[in-house]
This record gives structure tokens, sequence and C-alpha cells, in this order.
């Protein structure tokens, strides 16, 4: 079977972990947190980095951060992983789930403004896929009615828009490094804050509200609570491991691109290339090889296509479940239809594509789903 997704190791991961060992400060924000903080704000630019234990956990950081109250309303792509929503839905507020575009499962920047109203409190733009929302007109919308913007760029590590990193453009920012994205530590993710008013207290809120940061800084001589928070820093063997990843990011991005460019040129030089949907990537936003998808035509063909690749050996899955028709929001939601999304619920198909995945295996994924879509395709003229 060729997996979905297989997990890559440079094998630093072992000396790093062992390096933090011996050095006695195994808990959080030892020396590879450290490291892995410079690495984030040298690389990209970012104001002010913290480690989490997850993605999750800096998305709920992120919705203390703003001071969701109940009441508050949000405004989130429903294609979206439930992580997007129930940072916010834990503080009370109200989701405004808006659709997907056409070409694409990002958040439709045209469908915003019309759910604005004065209980707004933040845009949560998704980019999916590491490709970015159309954050021009986003900020534009922030600034104009004077919101937060909270980027998930969860799958977005490397990725740009109009040649800035994703994740350096909105207030707050979140990414992850659980052992599906493009560099890992099993679980992992990065709150980013941008915004300077809101760098102080993001430490507090990650340091379970006290201030203990600022006493091993030397600022103040004892720490205390101050505010409400959690426990949401990793170990630093986490952070170790994450190092030796960011190593190697640039090799490890190298691959996932390459294999996504050969995904498309094979799918766009097949007999199929007129009518086989592939990734959108508009102009304005990079390619960071996180995921490559097709969109078929519906989920009868979806679900056809996936047992057919499983037969052959071969894992390809569907993705996300719109939220706003989530068995939990489901009796709570009294918005609009949204098309795309449910579309995309029904039709998108996520292929395999890892760092350790050979040209064969990926030839070979690529000739047995254009058998099968070819077959589909046949039945479906019939």
């Amino acid at each position: 079977m060729i997996p979905f997704n297989k997990p890559h190791f440079t094998g630093k991961e072992t000396a790093f972990i062992i390096e933090a060992l011996n050095s006695k400060k195994v808990s959080g924000d030892g020396m590879f947190t450290r490291k892995c903080h410079n690495y984030f704000e040298n690389k990209y630019g970012f104001k002010k980095v913290l480690l989490t234990t997850s993605c999750t956990d800096a998305l709920e950081m992120a919705a203390i951060l703003i001071n969701i109250q109940p009441g508050d309303e949000v405004i989130l792509p429903a294609y979206t992983f439930v992580s997007t929503a129930n940072a916010f839905a834990l503080r009370g507020a109200s989701l405004i789930f808006a659709d997907s575009q056409d070409s694409n499962p990002n958040i439709d920047v045209n469908k915003i403004e019309a759910l604005i109203t004065s209980k707004t409190k933040a845009i949560i733009p998704v980019h999916y896929g590491g490709v970015a929302c159309d954050m021009d007109k986003i900020m534009f919308l922030a600034h104009k009615y004077g919101l937060f913007v909270v980027e998930d760029a969860a799958q977005s590590i490397d990725g740009y828009y109009k040649g800035r990193p994703l994740g350096s453009i909105g207030h707050l920012a979140t990414f992850s490094f659980h052992e599906t994205k493009n560099i890992i530590c099993g679980e992992g993710g990065l709150l980013v804050v941008n915004d300077s008013n809101l760098m102080h207290r993001a430490e507090i809120i990650r340091e379970k509200g006290t201030n203990r940061s600022s006493f091993f800084r030397g600022e103040v001589n004892n720490y205390g609570w101050v505010d409400i928070g959690s426990s949401f820093l990793p170990s630093d063997i986490n952070a170790a491991f994450l190092f030796a990843q960011l190593q190697d990011l640039k090799s490890i991005q190298e691959r996932r691109v390459e294999l996504w460019n050969r995904y498309y040129e094979k799918f766009k030089a097949s007999a199929l290339g007129d009518s086989l949907r592939m990734p959108d990537i508009p102009e304005y936003a990079s390619c960071n090889g996180h995921v490559f998808y097709l969109v078929t035509y519906d989920v009868t063909q979806r679900n056809a296509i996936i047992e057919s690749c499983k037969k052959r050996g071969i894992q390809c899955v569907f993705h996300y479940l719109s939220l706003h028709k989530s068995p939990y929001f489901l009796e709570k939601y009294h918005g609009a239809e949204l098309p795309n999304s449910d579309f995309y619920t029904d039709a998108l198909l996520r292929l395999p594509l890892f760092y350790d995945l050979t040209f064969e295996e990926q030839d070979y994924i690529v000739d047995t789903i254009i058998d099968v879509l070819q077959r589909s395709y046949s039945n479906i003229e019939a």
C-alpha cells in the first residue's frame, strides 16, 4: 500500500533530542525552543513567535488574546478543520460561516463584507493547502471595520502571498507541525504575534496566566497569576525534533514542490487534461507542496475512485466536511446555503504526497487514477 502520508525524518532528530536530554532542561522554553523561535523570526520576519503543543492550542491562544466574548461574531470558512471553529466557540463566539471560492477551497473574500455586523470581532482566513487567501482584500476589510485577522496557516509553512510569508500579514497566525504537515514534530504548533500590543500578554496566556517568562528574564522579582491562560508550551524534546526538521526545510520544500509539479504536469498532459480539475494557484500565491488534490464530479465518483485506488494499493482520501452541516452545528446554523463548501466536501480527492514518495510510485499513482477516471467518465457519458 502506498500510504497517503509518511512522516519524513531528517536523521538529525535523535541527536538533537539527546542533546536536549543532556542539557537537563527538557520542559518548555529550553535551548531548542529558543533556537526554533529565532529561526522563524529571522527567516520569515515574524514579529514574535511562540511554540505550542498544537495548532489547535495556538488558535485557542489567539481567541483568548483578542478577547473573544460570548456574543462576539467571527467569520471563517465552512470548509476547514474543526479546530478553526472550536477555538472561538470555546470562548462563546457566534460562528459566521462563509463559502469557498469557485476556483479553490479558500474563503470567498467577496462574500465576507456582507457577513460583517456590529458584533463581528475577527476574520479567520484559512490558507487551504498552503495556498494564500487574497489577504489584501481581507486586511482592507479588517481595517475598514476595526477587526482582527487570525491567519490559520496550519498547512502553510514556507507559503507566500505576493512575496510575503504567510503568517506575517494578519494580527496573529497559527501553524501546525503535526506529522501530516511539511515539517513535523509529531504534534506541535506555533503562534505568530504580529501585533505588538498582544506580545506581552501572549507570553502570559501561554504560561498558565502567569508572568513567569518576565521573571526568568529578570524583569520582575517574582511571578504570579496575572491573567487567564493554560499550559500551551511544548517540551523542549518536541522543539529539538522540530529544529532538526528546520535544518532541512529547504530540501524538504524543494522535494515536495517537485512532486507537486510532477503531479500537475502529468495530469495536465493526460487525455483528461481539459476536463480534470486540479489545484488552482492564484497569481498572488505560491505553492508550498503541501497537498495535491483533484476535484471530481460528485461524491459518488470520488468515493468510487478512492475504493478503486485502495484495491490497487493506493491510499487516496477526501478532506473536510462542511462545518455548518456537521452533527454538532447543523441545528445551530441559520445562514445561507454554501454550495462551494458543500461541493468540495463531496468532490475533493487528495493524493499521496510526502517527501519519500518515489517517482516510480508517483507514476503508478498517476497512471492508476487516469485509468480509473477514464473508466468513470466513460460510465458517466454512457
